[in-house]
């Protein structure tokens, strides 16, 4: 294992960035134990890089208002659990656990144990659709084996369905404008790693898609959020955030949003549109989930809302995870052909094209309209899922999504950390409201429940999340970490 001095020259993580991170320690025994905590959780969660250099212990403890002897003690504790490495001269850095994962790729490694998981709100592919797509996808796998298979914009046929799906949506498309990635957030990635810089600011939603926000930290962006409340967006504020903070970049998922599953209304849409070309924002919109819709009609692509030639700088992004499989990854960008070019040209240092059989088999799912049976389906299973929840947790309160995968549901008082850590002890895999939020510590409240798998095993996670909310020991176990503190 590389050791601290190997990481000389990467960023250093400011005192006062780091103590608004951190809980007030005020009240806190023994402090040192709980500050530790957060910075580990921190580092597992990804708000907090690996290989980071952590603040000195002076100015960190000015910062946090605590003794240097108290900042020696947390520093020491996070040595001696495998959060930080030291070298006399170089300083604190910080370190990924033997045997630990960072959350952002535990969270989609099958789980050890037989817990039912709501962790990823993305439905299972019956066996007989997989198996009709490679049945069609064989001979032409036996063509494009006569070739080097290298496609670094996608398959040409690919991108002709996929500009032909956004055109019969609304969008008039050309397979120009469209790149094939490995998913949506492969996508996103091409587009930040292109347009954003260190520091850039980037509007986005919150609460907000995880992984997203995750790949925005990486890219070390600063995010500038809007909220999306119970009511939706404000178009007021994003105008006015577009406005004085004039991003680099945003960020949002109007249809079907995820977590919140609200859908953006169309004057709305217009309103961000005109906002964003004032500030010159590039604007890049998620529509991953833009086809699951259960009570409305599907919405029309964002883009096809703005003016004619004022689309320039909207990118829109989207994948086959939400409307077939996930393990598929297949997923695409639409842009201007010039930045598609650009965006190609980035992916080849990465991966160079995405796996053909992969792409063939995604090309045989589009020519059959499988979505009907799909979202009858996701039907039954979120009236199955509202009717466990009504009765076995009938307080708690949500506004029943026209689309989407999830409710996004208000349990009443703000424990839902220490519930989804409780929730395991049940057989109850869960994200908290906190982890969809772009600063950490709010939608304490809040609970997203997928109703993507079958009815029978929701009616059961509904029972077993009501036996975990009544543990007796659930408040005191709000001061677990979760995932949990190895020390």
């Amino acid at each position: 294992m590389a050791d601290a001095g190997s990481y000389r020259g990467v960023d250093r993580l400011g005192a006062g960035q780091l103590a608004g991170l951190l809980p007030d320690p005020a009240g806190m025994r023994p402090a040192y134990r709980h500050l530790a905590q957060a910075i580990g959780e921190l580092i597992l969660d990804g708000r907090i890089a690996l290989h980071v250099r952590l603040p000195a212990e002076r100015e960190l403890a000015a910062a946090l208002r605590v003794s240097r002897a108290t900042v020696t003690a947390v520093y020491d504790l996070l040595r001696e659990s495998g959060y930080a490495l030291s070298r006399q001269g170089s300083g604190t850095w910080t370190a990924l656990p033997e045997g630990r994962a960072l959350r952002g790729v535990a969270r989609y490694m099958r789980a050890a144990d037989t817990a039912i998981d709501l962790t990823k709100a993305a439905p299972a592919m019956p066996e007989d659709m997989l198996r009709d797509a490679l049945a069609a996808a064989a001979p032409l796998l036996a063509e494009h084996t006569r070739t080097a298979g290298y496609h670094p914009y996608g398959l040409p046929e690919l991108r002709a369905a996929v500009a032909e799906r956004f055109t019969r949506r609304g969008l008039a498309t050309v397979p120009e404008q469209i790149l094939v990635t490995s998913g949506a957030q492969h996508a996103l990635s091409l587009v930040l790693g292109l347009l954003g810089r260190p520091g850039d600011r980037i509007l986005v939603e919150n609460p907000s898609y995880p992984t997203a926000l995750d790949a925005m930290r990486r890219a070390r962006l600063a995010t500038v959020p809007v909220p999306v409340t119970d009511s939706g967006w404000d178009a007021a504020i994003t105008e006015s955030t577009l406005r004085q903070a004039v991003p680099r970049l945003a960020y949002l998922i109007p249809d079907f949003h995820n977590p919140t599953g609200h859908v953006m209304p169309e004057q709305e849409r217009g309103r961000v549109l005109r906002a964003a070309r004032a500030s010159g924002t590039w604007l890049v919109v998620d529509e991953s989930l833009a086809e699951i819709a259960l009570d409305v009609p599907p919405p029309r692509p964002f883009t096809a809302h703005a003016a004619p030639g004022a689309t320039g700088q909207v990118i829109t992004i989207g994948s086959m995870s939400k409307t077939h499989w996930g393990g598929l990854r297949v997923g695409w960008l639409r842009a201007p052909s010039k930045l598609v070019t650009e965006l190609a040209a980035q992916r080849v240092a990465s991966d160079m094209g995405g796996a053909v059989l992969d792409q063939l088999v995604a090309l045989a799912l589009l020519a059959r309209d499988s979505l009907p049976a799909r979202l009858e389906t996701l039907r039954a299973q979120r009236a199955a899922l509202v009717d466990a929840l009504a009765e076995h947790l009938p307080h708690w309160t949500f506004r029943l999504p026209p689309g989407g995968l999830s409710l996004w549901a208000d349990i009443g008082e703000p424990v839902a950390s220490p519930l989804a850590e409780r929730a395991l002890d049940y057989g109850v895999r869960i994200e908290a409201g906190s982890w969809f939020a772009t600063d950490p510590g709010v939608f304490e409240q809040r609970l997203r429940i997928p109703f993507t798998l079958p009815p029978a095993a929701l009616r059961e996670a509904a029972a077993r999340l009501a036996a975990a909310l009544a543990s007796p020991d659930l408040t005191s176990a709000s001061a677990a970490s979760r995932p949990r503190w190895v020390a």
